[in-house]
């Protein structure tokens, strides 16, 4: 079970992550720059294959190396760009909400009936519910374009899952990672073929300025760190628990949640979003429900 503590680690990482993006798109309007950077320094990646054992992929990973890459970056784009139009917690919750069901979808179609104990199903139920509560609001204002940033952010999330775990079928972890960070830059590069875009990256008043350059390294650190804890999980969870182990994305709604009161209430001039005594009490239903589903894959034999 060692992939669960890794997992939990991740999330919160990508919740410190989350926290940042939204700090830097809440005053920015250039998503697709900021995709760039982050795609760019994942090349960062390469300097450990001087100490391990690296070389060129099978042919068959090559493939789910490349369709990693680009349903990565094609959900990251999504997803920043909900960020930038609506709020931190609400999408991030409502992108992740969607992908257990997806990643069960898709692990049935590339991978195959997995069997799974019903320990398992109930953790991943609670798991589920837990997720999509905490991203319900009462008065939700749900917009086509809304829904259709973070369902198909949801979707690109939920595919780059499935292909990771694909390549780490074939490759050893940090092998297969280098190269999906490899293929993930050379995403990235392609914008550049964009005159426009060119223009927009490099000018001066980009998505990065004085005041933005460390909220933007202490996030890229943040993701990074998370993005390797993740991938190393994807590389130790079995096949049949590939979902629950998306499914505890909801830990990191809850870190977000209690880093966005925080802020709401003692910063609010730094992030703000609306809280109410039922919203909150809401979320702590969500948490308790998350922390069930937990415990249970935690204590309670689920194989």
């Amino acid at each position: 079970m060692f992939w669960l503590l890794t997992i939990v680690l991740a999330y919160l990482f990508f919740g410190l992550s989350s926290l940042a993006d939204k700090l830097i798109l809440i005053d920015s309007s250039h998503p697709k720059s900021y995709t760039f950077y982050v795609g760019f320094l994942g090349i960062a990646a390469v300097v450990v294959i001087p100490f391990i054992k690296f070389g060129f992929p099978l042919p068959i990973s090559f493939v789910w190396i490349i369709l990693e890459a680009i349903t990565y970056i094609a959900g990251m784009y999504s997803m920043f760009v909900a960020l930038h139009k609506f709020d931190v917690s609400k999408a991030m919750a409502t992108i992740g909400g969607l992908q257990p069901i997806l990643i069960l979808i898709f692990t049935f179609i590339f991978l195959g009936i997995q069997i799974v104990g019903g320990a398992t199903i109930l953790a991943f139920v609670f798991l589920f519910i837990g997720s999509i509560l905490i991203s319900i609001e009462k008065r939700i204002n749900v917009t086509k374009d809304y829904l259709r940033l973070t369902i198909f952010s949801a979707l690109m999330f939920s595919l780059e899952y499935v292909f990771a775990k694909l390549v780490f079928l074939h490759e050893p972890f940090l092998k297969g990672f280098i190269w999906m960070r490899i293929f993930s830059f050379a995403v990235v590069m392609l914008f550049l073929l964009s005159a426009k875009f060119r223009k927009e990256v490099f000018q001066k008043h980009s998505v990065l300025n004085n005041k933005t350059k460390f909220i933007f390294f202490f996030g890229q650190v943040s993701g990074g760190t998370a993005t390797i804890l993740q991938s190393f999980s994807i590389s130790l969870v079995p096949l049949a628990f590939l979902s629950i182990l998306n499914a505890l994305r909801g830990l990191q709604y809850i870190f977000l949640f209690l880093m966005t009161l925080f802020f709401s209430y003692f910063l609010p001039k730094i992030l703000k979003e609306k809280m109410s005594k039922t919203l909150i009490l809401q979320k702590i239903i969500s948490i308790l429900l998350i922390v069930s589903g937990l415990v249970i894959l935690a204590f309670v034999p689920t194989m």
